[in-house]
């Protein structure tokens, strides 16, 4: 028998949104993964070099899934729950995990490593990194772009500004990197899709995933997700499309 609105809603309520890793939602909800393969890139870079940092490293599970980590490394994150789980993956594996509030300045030295490296940062400080950078050294992150699950946000949201839409565009991490003084060597851009059998996984999701919906709450919420539920109900699933940018900058060697 089908599980009622208030089952999927109130199960999703409860389970535990810490960390960086969306295993509940197997089965539930499904993403397409950009081409290239984020993390194992990631882990070619850390291989051929002394010194890196992760930045905004969630709960610390991708950096904790690359083969091996250089002789010095250090990751930084803001949420307390993410900070112990990160430590708990990381510290096994020689990292260090600083707490950081995710403004300037990051809390190392100039020059202090040769490859910082983020997935999905909330935000980007560019001119920081470019500081951390030694000469000669890469900044290689996976981001969000422009308009990813702009139809889910505005489902809740209503339609948004073309500023919030491509408030990530691609173009505009290529003139923050250049205005700090990197050379954009890559910057790729792949649309990819989302899809939401039960409202149960959305749930799961806005909790996750703070900044989609700002403020979510079920209560707050719940007569929407109730209409969203019937939608999936009536057409199977609720399909949107995510955005992810790579982007591989360089810090000039002079």
């Amino acid at each position: 028998m089908a599980r009622t609105f208030d089952e999927l809603v109130a199960e999703a309520d409860s389970v535990s949104v810490d960390g960086w890793d969306f295993s509940w939602l197997d089965g539930r909800a499904t993403e397409q993964r950009p081409s290239w393969g984020y993390q194992r890139l990631m882990g070619e870079r850390l291989a051929r070099v002394d010194a890196a940092l992760d930045i905004q490293t969630g709960g610390g599970e991708v950096l904790a899934g690359v083969p091996g980590l250089p002789a010095l490394m250090a990751a930084t994150e803001s949420w307390p729950p993410n900070l112990a789980k990160a430590t708990g993956l990381l510290h096994p594996r020689g990292a260090v995990v600083v707490a950081d509030s995710d403004e300037p300045p990051l809390p190392f030295a100039d020059a202090a490593f040769d490859l910082v490296t983020s997935r999905h940062p909330v935000t980007v400080w560019w001119h920081e990194i470019a500081r951390v950078l030694r000469p000669g050294g890469s900044y290689f992150s996976q981001q969000v772009g422009p308009a990813s699950g702009v139809e889910l946000v505005e489902f809740f949201l209503g339609p948004q500004p073309e500023e919030v839409r491509n408030g990530r565009h691609p173009d505009r991490a290529r003139a923050g990197a250049e205005a700090a003084g990197l050379e954009v060597l890559e910057l790729r851009t792949e649309s990819l899709l989302m899809e939401f059998f039960d409202i149960g996984a959305v749930v799961y999701f806005l909790r996750k995933v703070i900044w989609m919906v700002p403020g979510f709450t079920v209560e707050r919420y719940r007569e929407r997700l109730r209409d969203l539920h019937r939608l999936i109900t009536a057409e199977g699933s609720f399909r949107t499309r995510s955005t992810r940018s790579l982007i591989d900058a360089r810090k000039p060697a002079r």
